[in-house]
Order: C-alpha cells, then sequence, then structure tokens
C-alpha cells in the first residue's frame, strides 16, 4: 500500500470508510478518527460482549448449563444446539463469541437469571457502568427486536476495551480454533468469526456482527507501538470492506500524527469463510 501524507488539519474523507459509522481511538479513548462516531445504530452481535461479561459477574465458567428448547429456536448461525444439551458456562462463551451463535447467548442469559428479558435488564445496567450512554440493549444475542436496541461506534470501542479486562473473555477473543465437548461427548469446532486474527499478530481481539439490519460491524484492539487502538465499525457495505476499513482505522491510529490516504485499495487475504 502507497501511503501519501497529507496536512493533519486536513480531514480523511468519510467516503475512505464505506460504513455508516467508524471510529479509531487510543487507550485513554481519545478518538483519533470519526465518521459519525455517536450516531445510533442496531448494534448485531457486537452485543455479546455485554452478554459475556454479565454472564461473568454472575456465573462461574466452569459451570454446567442446560440448553433450553427455547434458546434452540432462535434464529442462528452454525454450530447449531441440540435442547437438552449439557455444556460448560466457558464453553457456551467460546461459542457465543467465536461463532456469534444466538441459541448460545440466550441459553447463557437463561442460565444467568432464569429468562432472557431479566437478564437483559442487568445487560443495560452494565453499559451504562461502563460509560456506553448512547447504547440500550433488548435482547442478549444482538438480533433484530421491535424494542429499541442500538449502540454507537464510540460506545463499542469502550465496551471492547471493559470486556478485554476480564481474561477469560480477552482469552477467546484471541483464539483462532477451539473445540467444545459437550457432557453426552458430542465435539464442536469453532473458528473465530475474526478473519483479521490471521492477518496479523498485532491484533488483540474483536467481536464481528451482522444482521440484514445492522449490516456488518466489527469492534477491534490492536497492538502498536503507542499501546493498543480500538477500532469499531456499524453497518460496513460488505464483509470485506469490514476488515478493509478496520485495517485503514489503525493505519489512521498508528500515524496520528499526520493523516494518511491510501493511493489504491488495501490488500487483504479474505479467502476465509465469512462468519457472523
Amino acid at each position: 500500500m502507497l501511503l501519501v501524507p497529507i496536512a493533519p488539519s486536513v480531514a480523511i474523507s468519510q467516503k475512505a470508510i464505506p460504513a455508516e459509522a467508524a471510529i479509531v481511538t487510543d487507550s485513554s479513548g481519545t478518538m483519533i478518527y470519526g465518521k459519525f462516531p455517536n450516531a445510533r445504530l442496531a448494534p448485531a452481535s457486537t452485543v455479546k460482549l455485554v452478554t459475556a461479561m454479565v454472564v461473568i459477574d454472575n456465573l462461574y465458567p466452569w459451570t454446567t448449563a442446560t440448553v433450553s428448547e427455547n434458546a434452540t429456536k432462535v434464529r442462528s448461525v452454525q454450530p447449531r444446539l441440540h435442547p437438552g444439551e449439557e455444556m460448560t458456562v466457558s464453553d457456551l462463551l467460546h461459542i457465543a463469541l467465536m461463532k456469534s451463535v444466538n441459541s448460545a447467548a440466550v441459553a447463557l442469559a437463561e442460565a444467568t437469571t432464569g429468562s432472557e428479558q431479566s437478564f437483559v435488564t442487568l445487560m443495560n445496567l452494565k453499559a451504562k457502568e461502563i460509560g456506553a450512554k448512547n447504547t440500550f440493549f433488548s435482547n442478549a444475542s444482538g438480533l433484530p427486536t421491535k424494542g429499541r436496541q442500538y449502540t454507537t461506534a464510540n460506545d463499542l470501542t469502550l465496551i471492547l476495551k471493559e470486556a478485554l479486562a476480564y481474561p477469560l473473555i480477552r482469552e477467546i477473543l484471541e483464539e483462532k480454533e477451539y473445540i467444545v465437548k459437550t457432557s453426552a461427548g458430542r465435539e464442536i469446532y469453532l473458528k473465530n468469526s475474526n478473519n483479521l486474527l490471521w492477518q496479523s499478530e498485532n491484533v488483540i481481539g474483536g467481536k464481528t456482527g451482522y444482521t440484514g439490519t445492522a449490516r456488518n460491524c466489527f469492534v477491534c484492539a490492536i497492538k502498536t507501538e503507542k499501546g493498543p487502538l480500538y477500532t469499531a465499525v456499524l453497518g460496513a457495505r460488505s464483509r470485506s470492506s469490514l476488515w478493509s476499513s478496520t485495517i485503514l482505522l489503525a493505519e489512521i491510529g498508528m500515524n496520528s500524527d499526520e493523516v494518511f490516504l491510501p493511493a489504491k485499495p488495501l490488500s487483504l487475504a479474505l479467502t476465509l469463510p465469512d462468519g457472523d
């Protein structure tokens, strides 16, 4: 990629990020670049970061949870969970965070408070505690709902930073592959939906999301010589533009003393299958 420096006072065109909103912040939370960073938009599966925090706040990771029939009826990506399956809370968290399985998120919510509705109350309290003032949840999965459900690019960076302070969540987000074993002996192979884990060792971890309403979403943390950077992209037009936008945001953050414009599209190997 050829980088052409321009005056720091000149802002990068918002068209450079083909998404509804985007942001890159430093470790202090200072915004380096933003495109509608406080616009309230559908969050898709990025909400599962808050789901995971609330679960860990209330349950031991090695606790056994049973997947209800209600949870398995939730619209979800593969792998499918079966009614009555038993697995640890930790394993359900791997399924929810690595593959965005909505049934796993609902099963975790039910194991924590008995119902998803009561669990969502704790999620919204957690968001307020973090300082995500423009975030509101209606379910534990991120699926479209008749009720209000929104977040912002800025709030997502706050949420990810807090989530990474949980050792188990950080460990899961760093995992490329993992095998879950249910109490009945079924093995479930997981490949992380975060394609950037295969592109750079500097990627700390992140959470993807997709629904027809939210389009493609991604929040990510990246190691740099200046400390960690936090990026968020909401409403990206395609999965490939989600990755390239994140890379561009990282470039902006790493060169925050100058602003750079790419002379040609970013080159990124995208041979891995898309995930939610």
